[in-house]
């Protein structure tokens, strides 16, 4: 194995490097990955630009990349269902401990968890990185590595989707139509949504939607009034949508998704933005409107593995750029200009394929 480990680093706000890191060795409990596919999020691009993410603050360099794939290198002792050669796709948080969370199965919110380049935790952004074997999940021969790093945007879709309780023939309003509204798109059609409404600023977004299966897509100017928007979307769909997934973490937007839910509906909350926000919380209240957050996703990759097998979603159109580690600064500066849908860097650099 080569003892060049080169990682995606982030020093601080800014300050993005690439360099040589040692190979790590995994635990026990543990695989050793040769990265292959590392998809660039949103919330990279932030660190990089901003140094933090709310309460979480960039204190020490950080290895950068939380959508990822690879293939198992070495084996810790007590891993039993992983094997050197293995095509693994990677869940990005591990719990540290057996709380109430992860009892009841929510151990997406334990406070203590583990997540890749959130700090002071390092991502997988390298060529080389170990990784709990209980968060490494085997992807079957038909799906790629691409694939199985898109699995992460995935997630989120699926856990909004659960969160709002989209099922056979509900009606859907998805306000944004970047990578994480795309991919609720894709989900919500998977579990039977019967009409989706996509919106976004950018027309060219909502091209990619329509390709996706968007029935309907409005494009949004700013300085739109959110009761009007409200009214569009419920004369697209001839009724209020039962579920409003909010992608954008816009204020304006979480007006528009509130006032748009029919009465007795969901608002999903997945997109962030600042802390305080001013909405019609008290028509949502009178219409018994339900507000649902979303923090990441949990018990999500055995789902997406399946739909991605079964080929019920497609994924694969959302990967527009493609850099080998080498250019990932270039890659980076794509994501921040906002190009394309989902930047992919190929770590392998005896294997550039999807």
């Amino acid at each position: 194995m080569s003892q060049e480990n080169l990682s995606v680093v982030l020093h601080s706000q800014g300050d993005l490097r690439l360099e040589n890191r040692p190979v790590p060795e995994p635990g026990p409990d543990e695989v050793l990955l040769q990265m292959h596919s590392v998809g660039i999020c949103g919330s990279d691009v932030h660190y990089w630009q901003h140094g933090r993410i709310g309460d979480f603050v960039l204190t020490k360099p950080m290895v950068l990349g939380h959508e990822a794939s690879g293939r198992v290198v070495k084996v810790g002792s007590a891993v039993k269902h992983l094997k050197v050669g293995d095509r693994v796709a990677i869940e990005p948080g591990v719990p540290r401990q057996v709380d109430e969370y992860l009892k009841n199965g929510r151990y997406n919110l334990s406070p203590t968890i583990f997540f890749c380049a959130t700090p002071p935790d390092d991502g997988n952004l390298s060529q080389y990185y170990k990784h709990s074997a209980n968060f490494c999940y085997k992807l079957p021969d038909n799906v790629t590595y691409e694939e199985g790093a898109l699995i992460e945007p995935l997630s989120v879709g699926i856990h909004a989707c659960r969160r709002g309780g989209v099922t056979l023939g509900s009606t859907v309003l998805i306000c944004g139509a970047g990578p994480i509204g795309l991919v609720c798109l894709l989900v919500a059609k998977a579990m039977g949504a019967s009409k989706v409404v996509i919106t976004d600023l950018f027309p060219e977004r909502l091209t990619m939607a329509k390709e996706l299966g968007a029935d309907f897509q409005l494009t949004v100017k700013k300085g739109d009034g959110a009761q009007q928007l409200a009214k569009s979307v419920e004369d697209m769909l001839g009724a209020q949508p039962h579920i409003t997934i909010e992608c954008t973490g816009v204020e304006s937007c979480i007006q528009t998704a509130i006032y748009a839910t029919r009465s007795g509906g969901v608002v999903v909350l997945v997109g962030l933005g600042s802390e305080m926000a001013t909405v019609p919380l008290i028509n949502a209240a009178v219409r018994e409107v339900d507000i649902r957050g979303v923090f990441r996703y949990c018990n999500t990759w055995p789902m997406a593995i399946a739909m991605l097998a079964s080929g019920k979603v497609n994924v694969k159109p959302l990967v527009t750029h493609r850099f080998p580690l080498k250019q990932a600064v270039a890659a980076f500066e794509t994501t921040r200009q906002g190009l394309g849908i989902k930047v992919m860097l190929k770590c392998d650099q005896n294997d550039q394929n999807p």
